[in-house]
């Protein structure tokens, strides 16, 4: 199973873990206001926006929260300023890490990004050493039982959608970022409901691990994501079914 596909599951179910620590919430404000600060406050204009907010909403989080980030990132409210990086990394089996990140104090962040990657086996590497393996895309990940495989290539390709492959008991679903909301409704007219659906970066190759490095590495991404002012993180691991039972077992 493609490291994004089976990365993005455990995100999942690891996000109810999260906001019951407002940990996910934190999270989710601050990619509001992000958007609200880079697009404006209006998210029927702001597509970013948009999406922060339905995120938001998924996750529980109150309107009056949400109202909130979105004043912070149009300057109505006073907020702490924000920078967008991207650290890239290297972790066991020389696998691609890449983590986006929202930090107010780049120096502190770097620090401890490159510590959780010591730790756990790995190493924060310079710009641009590993981000050429990666691509952003809209994905989609739909459980079997939702659909058929022809329904949902059907539904999606319409919508231009790049690609619908089973992966285990889920579909999963890619297109350009251009076309990421355009796909979200059309799956949705068609009462189809993703389990998961982000905007991520997708490698174009992966590393095949056995299940002692594929530990090594949940260990590290887990890691990175509880990491405050880690927004994504995405790595370019592949693990087989049989590694994948092995694991959960």
């Amino acid at each position: 199973m493609a490291g994004h596909s089976h990365w993005a599951g455990i995100k999942h179910k690891k996000a109810a873990v999260d906001a019951k620590r407002g940990k996910l919430w934190s999270k989710l404000s601050r990619a509001i206001i992000v958007a609200a600060k880079s697009g404006g406050g209006d998210p029927e204009a702001n597509p970013r926006l948009r999406q922060a907010i339905a995120d938001a909403k998924a996750a529980n989080m109150p309107n009056e929260n949400i109202t909130r980030a979105i004043k912070k990132g149009t300057g109505e409210l006073a907020s702490e300023q924000l920078e967008e990086i991207v650290y890239e990394g290297y972790g066991p089996g020389g696998v691609a890490v890449m983590c986006e990140i929202l930090t107010d104090n780049r120096n502190r962040t770097a620090s401890e990004v490159r510590k959780i990657f010591e730790r756990h086996g790995g190493k924060l590497g310079t710009s641009g050493c590993v981000a050429w393996q990666f691509h952003r895309k809209g994905l989609f990940i739909i459980p079997a039982g939702q659909t058929d495989e022809d329904t949902l290539m059907e539904v999606a390709l319409e919508a231009e959608a790049e690609d619908v492959k089973p992966q285990g008991e889920k579909f999963e679903v890619l297109c350009d970022p251009a076309h990421f909301e355009q796909v979200a409704q059309a799956l949705q007219q068609a009462g189809i409901t993703p389990e998961l659906k982000q905007i991520t970066l997708i490698p174009e190759t992966t590393v095949d691990l056995d299940a002692e490095t594929g530990r090594k590495v949940l260990k590290l991404l887990e890691a990175l994501d509880d990491h405050d002012d880690v927004q994504n993180v995405v790595a370019n691991f592949n693990m087989p079914e049989e590694v994948m039972a092995e694991l959960e077992a």
